[in-house]
């Protein structure tokens, strides 16, 4: 038999274990809560029927009370959070886009900021908001972001505004609720997806006055703060009440006099996203926004369905928004911006109608459910009593398998020595011979297991600074706890061989632009 045949034999015999997908295990959803809470909110008229109908704009004032609750308890901020910093959201993908429609203009906002590694499903957001082709790495540190990177490029972006007339927002009319900034950033400081770094306090609050000096909003994507617990194997408890550190919103709310400081516009420059998929199920489709009240408000006041954009604006805004037809529209600024412009704010108008409010908050009913299990305590207990405990166990047990599998390898983890680590994510980088995208694929094949590489979380058209061909992350949330050893002891595997081979066997390693994308296309397909 071959050496391909026994692989593809070898491949099929093994069940498939998936280190990619970042969904939650299946074993961990609170399904007896929900049920609980259902039946309490919907034998309840006085609750169900206000919750069946649209609802006020920032959502169900009981969920915001709760929240800002239980955000208090567990942040422990020098004053409790009250609910008029809450608004209810559809989760907190969706909600970037509704913060997107209030708080940018795709042409007088210069540049979106996106600390990388990084999220690789929010490009596509930013994308759709009109920003494509201005999205910009900010490469992190050992402390979670460069700053001084960040400082030095957003000013070069000011100067090319200056310079090119950029001083007022072009699109967006002026509103009361809300206002334009003019640089967005977007960061998970906390047990970050993908890089399964945390951001220190002092860059939190570098980055609080780098955002404050140059119009920036800083959007947080805070939705695995609640899973954390003591990084040691020898640990006595396998949870904590109490946040690693401030968020950023925290942070802009107290530093230097405040968000609301005299002089201050009120809107403050953090967002702060929150989520239930992580803690209780994405399928709810249920999160909230933490700012100042007046930001807080104008993401309530995300309009859908406002606008209608002129069929030719319609015609314009689909070739800009495909980049093989934007070089021939370019050429047009001869007769000034105004064609370009209107591409734009097409582009811009279309994506308006996409957003939530059409009468009321999102999640309107599932809303109502969320608040009864704060309510009664029992969805704090089960991040406490259950899902800390199981991630712990789950980490600790990956963590494991990496020391003795991986380590001696050459792979490395980042922040090495933390006390409290979280989240649902580990990642590594092989040595400086290997390619994550080479060592992904021969992992499909050889071993049936799924991973991802480094490159999917490149931010697009900036890689200069921040690339990542030697990198993989990890799951640790998906798949049984009883797979997880097997999954790096596989992996593990697959780097000796490809070491031992020299780092190149076969077709298979050939770094290919097609056989790169078509590898892309099939860990997409994972999610």
């Amino acid at each position: 038999m071959s050496a391909n045949a026994t692989d593809m034999y070898s491949t099929k015999a093994k069940p498939l274990i998936n280190l990619l997908r970042g969904w939650p295990n299946t074993s961990l959803l609170p399904t007896h809560l929900l049920r609980k809470a259902a039946n309490n909110v919907l034998s309840n008229n006085a609750i169900a029927f206000p919750g069946m109908l649209y609802g006020p704009d920032p959502g169900d004032p009981r969920l915001r009370e709760n929240i800002a609750l239980w955000l208090s308890d567990f942040y422990k901020p020098p004053q409790p959070i009250l609910s008029d910093r809450i608004t209810i959201t559809g989760g907190a993908s969706q909600n970037l886009a509704c913060i997107l429609q209030v708080f940018s203009d795709p042409l007088f906002t210069r540049n979106v900021w996106m600390v990388a590694p990084c999220y690789m499903l929010a490009y596509r957001i930013f994308d759709d908001s009109g920003f494509y082709g201005k999205l910009r790495a900010i490469p992190e540190d050992d402390e979670g972001v460069d700053i001084d990177y960040l400082r030095r490029e957003i000013k070069k972006s000011e100067e090319k505004a200056t310079l090119g007339g950029n001083n007022e927002p072009k699109w967006k009319p002026a509103r009361p609720w809300g206002k334009i900034y003019r640089h967005i950033v977007y960061a998970v400081p906390t047990f970050s997806n993908p890089s399964f770094k945390t951001m220190t306090l002092r860059r939190r609050e570098e980055l609080v006055r780098v955002a404050r000096e140059f119009d920036a909003l800083i959007v947080t994507d805070d939705v695995y703060d609640f899973l954390q617990w003591p990084s040691s194997p020898n640990s006595q408890t396998s949870g904590l009440d109490t946040a690693v550190l401030p968020r950023v919103v925290d942070v802009d709310r107290f530093l230097d006099g405040g968000s609301e400081r005299e002089g201050a516009d009120g809107f403050g420059n953090v967002a702060s996203n929150g989520s239930f998929s992580k803690i209780c199920g994405p399928g709810l489709r249920t999160g909230w926004v933490e700012g100042t009240p007046k930001l807080a408000y104008g993401v309530s006041q995300t309009y859908g369905n406002l606008h209608t954009a002129h069929p030719a604006r319609k015609i314009m805004a689909r070739l800009w928004s495909n980049a093989r037809h934007r070089h021939w529209l370019l050429p047009l600024e001869f007769y000034g911006l105004i064609l370009v412009r209107h591409c734009q704010s097409a582009m811009v108008l279309r994506n308006e109608q996409r957003s939530s409010r059409s009468g009321g908050a999102p999640s309107h009913l599932t809303a109502t459910f969320v608040a009864d299990t704060l309510a009664s305590g029992e969805l704090q207990r089960h991040v406490l009593d259950t899902l800390q405990p199981s991630y712990a166990s789950r980490y600790r047990c990956m963590i494991s398998a990496i020391e003795t599998n991986l380590l001696p390898l050459g792979v490395k983890i980042p922040q090495p020595g933390r006390d409290v680590v979280g989240g649902y994510f580990i990642w590594l980088t092989l040595p400086s011979s290997l390619r994550g995208a080479e060592v992904a694929q021969r992992a499909k094949t050889e071993e049936n297991l799924i991973i991802a590489q480094g490159e999917l979380f490149e931010v697009p058209g900036d890689t200069d600074h921040a690339s990542f061909p030697h990198d993989l992350r990890l799951c640790f949330a998906w798949e049984d706890e009883d797979k997880l050893a097997e999954g790096i002891q596989r992996l593990a595997n697959v780097i000796h061989n490809m070491q031992k081979d020299g780092g190149e066997v076969g077709v298979a390693m050939q770094p290919t632009t097609d056989g790169d994308s078509r590898g892309k296309d099939a860990v997409r397909n994972f999610w």
